[in-house]
């Protein structure tokens, strides 16, 4: 008798509340799906209507914090009416909740400090998710920013989980314009003006006939002759590229210009 009572008042929960979390449920899946296919598709559509490889960047960081805030809120919404139809009363939780939220917020002077600071880089546009930054002693491509930690993936491969509160001074190496610089060493018995007028010619000729020529903003820039002494000089150049090309452009510029000194004798110091 009292399992069949108990049978049947399962029977009608799952009629009616339990109908309703079943549905509530699916509406937090779809939900989930709607922001991520909105997002990105609102992602596609301004950067094809507006390309550029820095507004991209900033876009996709950009998508990824604001969709972890909203799969946020809609976890938080659909946790509480679920709750409520379990017949649970959210309301001394929502209290509760506030009281130890609150002290927490004051004990986790980490956590604040990270979320301040994740909010001044987001806001400020300071880390972009795909450029190559230097934060202390590591370095590397940025593969997530949010308010609380940056990503790095270093060239060997290694991933650094750095907390936004740690940040003090951020390298970008790849924000709107980068520079591949040379030191070139001759000996000092060269004629440094013909050696000057190899290195516009590599640099000129890199610009226009090579695959890299899109990745060169501008001419070649010979800053001079840097330091000397009895052995050697040190002419300092530098080409101006596009985002994160200064690597491989430096070394097409590099084993051309070495192709150039072997084919002229010219020795390199």
């Amino acid at each position: 008798m009292h399992i069949q009572l108990y049978l049947d008042m399962l029977i009608k929960w799952a009629l009616t509340s339990g109908l309703k979390i079943i549905f509530v449920v699916i509406l937090m899946i779809l939900a989930l799906k709607l922001v991520d296919n909105f997002t990105e598709k609102l992602i596609k559509n301004f950067v094809s209507s507006n390309y550029d490889s820095e507004l991209e960047k900033r876009v996709h960081t950009l998508r990824t914090m604001t969709k972890s805030i909203l799969d946020v809120l809609i976890l938080a919404v659909g946790s509480m009416i679920i709750l409520e139809k379990l017949g649970i009363n959210i309301g001394p939780m929502l209290a509760a909740a506030g009281v130890v939220g609150l002290a927490v917020g004051f004990g986790s002077q980490r956590l604040v400090e990270d979320l301040i600071s994740g909010f001044i880089i987001l806001i400020g546009d300071q880390i972009r998710v795909g450029d190559v930054i230097k934060i202390g002693d590591k370095s590397g491509l940025v593969e997530k920013v949010d308010l609380k930690m940056v990503v790095l993936r270093d060239v060997e491969g290694s991933v650094h989980f750095i907390r936004n509160g740690k940040i003090d001074i951020i390298t970008n190496m790849t924000k709107d314009y980068s520079y591949s610089v040379f030191d070139t060493g001759v000996s000092a018995k060269e004629n440094i003006d013909n050696v000057i007028e190899i290195i516009k010619g590599i640099g000129e000729d890199l610009q226009n006939n090579s695959q890299h020529k899109h990745d060169i903003l501008e001419p070649i820039e010979i800053l001079g002759l840097d330091k000397f002494n009895d052995a050697a000089i040190i002419i300092k150049s530098r080409i101006k590229t596009k985002p994160i090309k200064q690597w491989v452009v430096g070394r097409e510029f590099n084993l051309r210009l070495k192709r150039k000194f072997d084919e002229l004798n010219i020795q390199i110091q």
